[in-house]
């Protein structure tokens, strides 16, 4: 196979994974789970931007932040089970799923902001932040930058201090270093099908029996919102900042840490949990066996259940 062949179908291969990372987006979600269905959406402008969230239970405010072309629904199974102690809130990133998509440079440094400025559109003078991926990478970066409005955080197969290396699917690693023109991954977009968007899945979950067809169809329809695959090339544009302002300087963080981790992570490896409890100086580890990326989706009564016991950690005496 020639050289530039090669580049073509790795160009495509990435267009193709890019348009499925908007896999649980969309203005009408089909049923997935019933209860999930019936939390009303609700929004708040921030620096004039829409921010769509749900909001659920009462008590000490919680906050969950998706990762990497997730959205709110990455977080149905935490929603109402969470909260039974806390008050918790989900929303989709600036740039995500049903929140405003401004043509801005997404960095870190501007995601920070974003969200300390969310937390005060909804009253929240600190909170305890849960991530999964980049959303893990958002929280610990908000530590960094103003302590006093975070009380703990839990990382969810958490940001690593350096991408380069750190990233094992050979899916994720085309994007990142084959990224194909914006005008060729928008047109991919409109071709892939459910195949595809099964592959991705399959990349991020270990139980595949997981993928119904309810899920894969979810998945499919809801990545042909609009206007979604600008701000994740602007993501991926802006993640030196990252690892130049935020990552060498997470030994910095004193704040109590949950680091969860699935055993057959096919992104991250699963000894990064182990990894990043060294460099966080009050951190614990814990892995959890047959789950992947997602797993707060994949494993949800075994997350939710360390969640709480950390939690209630904080404070013995009270469920919040």
């Amino acid at each position: 196979m020639s050289i530039t062949l090669h580049r073509v179908l790795s160009a495509f291969v990435a267009c193709v994974f890019i348009g499925c990372l908007g896999c649980a987006k969309s203005t009408m979600p089909p049923p997935l789970i019933e209860s999930i269905q019936r939390l009303p959406l609700k929004s708040v402008h921030v620096d004039g931007n829409r921010i769509v969230y749900v909001e659920t239970g009462s008590g000490a405010p919680l906050i969950l932040l998706h990762g990497f072309g997730g959205s709110i629904w990455n977080w149905e199974h935490q929603q109402l089970a969470l909260a039974q102690h806390y008050r918790i809130l989900t929303l989709d990133l600036l740039g995500s799923g049903q929140s405003a998509k401004p043509d801005i440079p997404y960095t870190t440094s501007h995601l920070v902001t974003f969200l300390l400025h969310f937390m005060d559109a909804v009253d929240i003078d600190h909170a305890t932040l849960i991530g999964n991926s980049m959303g893990a990478g958002l929280a610990m970066a908000v530590a960094l930058s103003a302590p006093d409005r975070v009380k703990a955080l839990t990382l969810i197969a958490g940001f690593p201090q350096a991408l380069e290396g750190a990233i094992h699917s050979p899916l994720y690693n085309r994007f990142l270093h084959h990224r194909p023109p914006l005008w060729l991954a928008q047109f991919a977009n409109k071709l892939s099908g459910r195949w595809a968007t099964r592959r991705v899945l399959e990349e991020i979950l270990y139980d595949h029996s997981l993928l119904t067809a309810v899920v894969i169809e979810r998945s499919f329809v809801n990545r042909h919102q609009r206007d979604i695959l600008p701000p994740l090339y602007s993501l991926t544009d802006h993640l030196d900042e990252w690892e130049e302002r935020y990552g060498p300087r997470l030994g910095e963080i004193q704040h109590p840490v949950l680091i969860l981790w699935g055993e057959e992570d096919n992104v991250f490896s699963p000894t990064m949990a182990e990894d990043l409890a060294r460099i966080l100086p009050n951190a614990r580890s814990h892995r959890i066996p047959q789950a992947g990326h997602l797993l707060q989706w994949e494993k949800p009564d075994e997350v939710n259940a360390q969640i709480i016991s950390f939690l209630k950690t904080l404070n013995p005496h009270s469920s919040t």
